[in-house]
C-alpha cells in the first residue's frame, strides 16, 4: 500500500515537470513556433529555465526530496533549450548561462560548505567519537542536502582534493588509533603509480600530439586527473586511521574501503599472515587485494558489509588486513571485550 501511494506521489513531483518540458518540446518542433518564433523561443526559454524547476520546487517542498535536486532540472532544461531552440533564438539562453547559473552553482556550493561546517559544529558538541573524521562528517552532511544517489561520488570528490591538498596538518594518533600505512608498503607502491603516469602521460602526449593535439590533450588531463586522485587516496590513509571506540571497530582503509563492525560481532580476532581462502565471504580491508600483506585476521559471527569507492558493498564475514602495531591493536581489542 505504502508502494503505491510513494509511486503515485513520486510520479506527480517528477511528472509534472517532465509532462511541461515535453509540451515545450513539442511547441519548439510545431509549426506554430514558425509563426511567432520570437514570443515563443523567449516563454519556452524562460519555462524551461524558471518555470519547471519552481513548479518541481512546490511539488517538493512539504517533501524529504532535498530542495538542492532543483538544480538537476534547471541543467536539465538548459540542455532540452539548446537542442530545441535556433541558436539565432538562444540569447536569454546564453544570459542565463552566462550570470545566472555560475551564481547558482557558488550558491550550492556555499551551502554545502556551510552545512558542512555547521556538522562539525555539532561533532564538536555531541562528541560521540574521540576522534574527528572529516569524510563521516562530510557524508552525513551531504546525505541532508543531496539526493542519496549524489552523495558518494560527491563526497569522494571533495575528499580527495580535501586531503590530497588542504589537510596537512600533522596528525597524532590517540590511544585507540592505529596506522596501517607505514610498514605495508601500500605508499611506495601508489607513488611509484604516480611517478610512472607522470612518465607515460608526457611520452604519450607527445605521440598523440603528432596526430591530434586535442586528443593529446585529453589524454593529459586524464591522466592529471587520476594521478591527482591517487595522490588524494594516499593522503587519505595517513589522515584516517582505524580507532576502535564505543564498543566499536572503525575500520578505514583511506577514502578506498571502510567498516563499522561491534566488538560484540567478533568471532575471533589473530596474528596472522597465512594466505586466506578466496571466496565471497572472505575480502581484504585493502583495496589493492593480494598486491598487499596482511597480518591480522578478524572471523565475525554474521556477514558484515564492506563499502568501497563510490558506495560499491560487498559482504564478508572474514576481513584480513595490516595493522603497524597488530599485538597493540589485539591487545586493545581484548582489553575492551574482556575487562
Amino acid at each position: 500500500m505504502n508502494k503505491t501511494i510513494n509511486f503515485q506521489k513520486n510520479l506527480i513531483i517528477f511528472g509534472i515537470p517532465l509532462l511541461i518540458i515535453g509540451l515545450m518540446i513539442f511547441i519548439a518542433k510545431s509549426s506554430i513556433f514558425k509563426l511567432n518564433q520570437d514570443g515563443l523561443a523567449i516563454g519556452i526559454t524562460f519555462d524551461l529555465l524558471l518555470t519547471v524547476p519552481f513548479v518541481y520546487f512546490l511539488l517538493i517542498r512539504k517533501t524529504t526530496i532535498p530542495k538542492t535536486t532543483i538544480v538537476p532540472f534547471m541543467v536539465f532544461g538548459m540542455v532540452i533549450c539548446s537542442m530545441i531552440l535556433p541558436s539565432e533564438n538562444q540569447q536569454y539562453l546564453n544570459l542565463f548561462k552566462t550570470w545566472i547559473f555560475p551564481i547558482l552553482e557558488l550558491s550550492i556550493l556555499s551551502f554545502v560548505i556551510y552545512n558542512v561546517r555547521k556538522g562539525i559544529k555539532r561533532y564538536k558538541q555531541k562528541k560521540t567519537l574521540s576522534s574527528f573524521d572529516f569524510f563521516t562528517t562530510l557524508k552525513n552532511t551531504c546525505y541532508e542536502i543531496l539526493p542519496k544517489r549524489a552523495v558518494i561520488p560527491v563526497v569522494t570528490e571533495i575528499a580527495v582534493f580535501y586531503y590530497g591538498f588542504i589537510y596537512w596538518k600533522k596528525r597524532a594518533l590517540n590511544e585507540n588509533e592505529f596506522s596501517y600505512h607505514k610498514d605495508s608498503g601500500t605508499i611506495s607502491l601508489l607513488i611509484a603509480i604516480i611517478f610512472i603516469v607522470a612518465i607515460e602521460t608526457m611520452v604519450l602526449h607527445i605521440l598523440l600530439a603528432k596526430w591530434s593535439h586535442t586528443a593529446a590533450w585529453i589524454l593529459t588531463c586524464l591522466s592529471v586527473y587520476s594521478g591527482i586522485q591517487i595522490f588524494g587516496f594516499l593522503k587519505s590513509m595517513i589522515k584516517r586511521p582505524i580507532s576502535i571506540e564505543n564498543n566499536k571497530l572503525y575500520l578505514r582503509y583511506g577514502i578506498m574501503n571502510e567498516t563499522t563492525i561491534d566488538l560484540k560481532k567478533i568471532d575471533f580476532i589473530e596474528v596472522s599472515s597465512k594466505d586466506i581462502k578466496k571466496d565471497n565471504e572472505t575480502r581484504k580491508l585493502s583495496f589493492l587485494g593480494e598486491l598487499e600483506s596482511h597480518n591480522i585476521v578478524i572471523k565475525l559471527k554474521a556477514k558484515h558489509t564492506l563499502i568501497g569507492l563510490y558506495g560499491v558493498k560487498r559482504d564478508f564475514k572474514v576481513l584480513a588486513l595490516h595493522i603497524d602495531d597488530k599485538f597493540e591493536f589485539i591487545k586493545h581489542i581484548n582489553s575492551v571485550l574482556q575487562p
